[in-house]
C-alpha cells in the first residue's frame, strides 16, 4: 500500500492502495484497581473499537498506510492501482503497466495490456494486481503510465517501489544420533496485526513416520497445547514439535538409515486480519547424518523409574553397521559411582554378520538417588582389535523403594 503521485507537468495521477484494519492496543485493569472502570469506559468511547468487543485488538475502521509494510514468503501480494485524470481536458490512449522485478525474473502483473481510448476529467482507470510471493529478497514493483494529450503530445512516466520479502518462520531440526528425529519449528508473527494459524504440519520423507507432539490426549479427546485460541498476536512465537521414526521396513537396515539426511518438509497455512490466505511449503529439511560408526549400541527398553539398590533390567540392541565384514564381539562392563552392572564382564557375544543385529538383556543396580546416567559399556572386535566405548547411553530416575524407619 503506497501512494504514488506524478510531477505537476503530468495531467493524471496514480495511486496504489491496500487498506488494513485499524489496530489498537487495549489497556485493561481489574475493577478493584485504582483506575476502576476508567480504561473500559475510554475504550467504549473510542470510535475505532468494535462495540461489544473493545478489548479485541482489531478495530472496525480501515486505514491506508503509506508504505508496503512487511511481505512474507508464501503470502499473496495484492494492490489496487488507480489512474486519475486531474486535468480539465480529455486524455487519450492511456496505457497502464505494472511489472514486478525479482532477483531472477520480471513478471507482468497487469490484468490487461490494451490501451484505454480516452479518459475524461475526474475519471479513473482501475486495476487490481495479485502475485503469490515465491522468492525471498528484494522485489521492485514498476508502475508505468503513457498517454496522449489533446494537443497530440505523448507523455510517459513511471515509478519504482522496493520492498523486501522475508521468511515468516524458522525451523530447528534437533541434532540426534539415534533413529528418532525431533524437529522443532519456531513460528513468529512479525507483522503488526494478529494472525490466524490455519495449519502447521510436517510431511515426512518416504522413510519416516511422523508423530505430532502439539496435542494433549485427555480421555480420548485431543486438546492443542496452545489452547482454544488459534490466533498468533504480533511478535508472539509458537514452537511446534514433531517426532520422526523410521518405518519398520527401514528400521532394521542400519546402513540405509545411516545415510538418510532428508526428513521431510513443513506446510504452513495462515490468514491475515482481512482473511487473506498465505501458504508456505519449505524445501526438504535436512538432518545431521547419524554417526553410528562400525558398531551401534542402542537401548530398546529401559524403565523410567527404578528403586534404589534394587536390580533392574534393560534391553540393548547391538548392530553391525558394516556392509562388508563380520565382527567377533566381546562385551565389557565398567561400573560408575552411581550405576553398577550385574553379570560377568568380558563375555563373548560371538560373530555378528554385516547389517545384522542381536538383542541383549542386561541387569543393573543403582546406588545413588536422583537422575542417573547409564554408562560404562565397551565392545571390542577381536578380528581388528578395535574397541568401541559407549557413555551416557540413557538416563534413569532412581527413587527410594520405601520409607526408611526413623533412627
Amino acid at each position: 500500500s503506497l501512494g504514488l503521485f506524478t510531477s505537476q507537468s503530468h495531467l493524471i495521477n496514480e495511486r496504489l492502495t491496500k487498506p488494513t484494519l485499524f489496530t489498537n492496543l487495549p489497556v485493561t485493569c481489574e475493577d478493584r484497581d485504582l483506575p476502576g472502570d476508567l480504561f473500559s469506559q475510554l475504550m467504549k468511547d473510542d470510535p475505532s473499537t468494535v462495540k461489544g468487543a473493545e478489548i479485541f485488538m482489531l478495530g472496525e475502521m480501515l486505514t491506508l498506510p503509506q508504505n508496503f509494510g512487511n511481505i512474507f514468503l508464501g503470502e499473496t501480494f495484492s494492490s489496487y492501482i488507480s489512474v486519475h485524470n486531474d486535468s480539465t481536458q480529455v486524455v487519450k490512449d492511456i496505457l497502464v503497466k505494472a511489472d514486478l522485478q525479482t532477483s531472477s525474473q520480471r513478471l507482468n502483473l497487469s490484468a490487461s495490456n490494451a490501451a484505454v481510448a480516452d479518459l475524461k476529467p475526474d475519471s479513473c482507470i482501475d486495476d487490481v494486481i495479485h502475485h503469490e510471493v515465491k522468492e525471498i529478497g528484494t522485489h521492485i514493483l514498476v508502475c508505468a503510465v503513457s498517454y496522449t494529450t489533446q494537443a497530440g503530445e505523448k507523455l510517459y512516466f513511471r515509478k519504482f517501489f522496493k520492498f523486501q520479502v522475508d521468511y515468516i518462520f524458522r525451523d530447528n531440526p534437533e541434532k540426534s544420533f539415534t533413529d528418532e528425529v525431533f524437529l522443532e519449528a519456531q513460528i513468529q508473527n512479525i507483522t503488526t496485526s494478529p494472525m490466524f494459524m490455519e495449519k502447521v504440519s510436517l510431511e515426512p520423507s518416504m522413510m519416516y513416520n511422523v508423530t505430532e507432539l502439539n496435542t494433549i490426549d485427555t480421555g480420548g479427546e485431543g486438546f492443542s497445547t496452545f489452547g482454544k485460541m488459534t490466533y498468533l498476536q504480533p511478535m508472539d512465537t509458537r514452537q511446534y514439535l514433531y517426532c520422526l521414526k523410521p518405518k519398520p521396513e527401514f528400521a532394521e537396515r542400519a546402513g540405509v538409515i545411516k545415510g538418510v539426511t532428508v526428513i521431510g518438509k513443513l506446510d504452513i497455512v495462515w490468514k491475515t486480519n482481512l482473511g487473506e490466505r498465505g501458504r508456505l511449503q519449505t524445501s526438504q529439511l535436512q538432518r545431521m547424518a547419524p554417526g553410528y560408526g562400525d558398531v551401534r549400541l542402542s537401548l530398546e527398553m529401559i524403565p523410567d523409574t527404578v528403586n534404589l539398590e534394587e536390580p533392574f533390567e534393560v534391553m540393548c540392541k547391538i548392530t553391525n553397521c558394516s556392509s562388508e565384514r563380520t565382527m567377533d564381539l566381546v562385551l565389557e562392563m565398567c561400573n560408575t559411582n552411581a550405576i553398577h552392572w550385574c553379570g560377568i564382564s568380558g563375555r563373548q557375544l560371538g560373530k555378528l554378520s554385516p547389517n545384522s543385529s542381536l538383542h541383549l538383556a542386561l541387569k543393573l543396580l543403582a546406588s545413588v538417588q536422583g537422575l542417573q546416567s547409564i554408562s560404562g559399556l565397551r565392545l571390542t572386535d577381536t578380528f581388528l582389535k578395535r574397541t568401541y566405548e559407549y557413555d551416557d547411553i540413557a538416563q534413569v530416575c532412581v527413587v527410594f523403594s520405601h520409607l526408611k524407619p526413623e533412627s
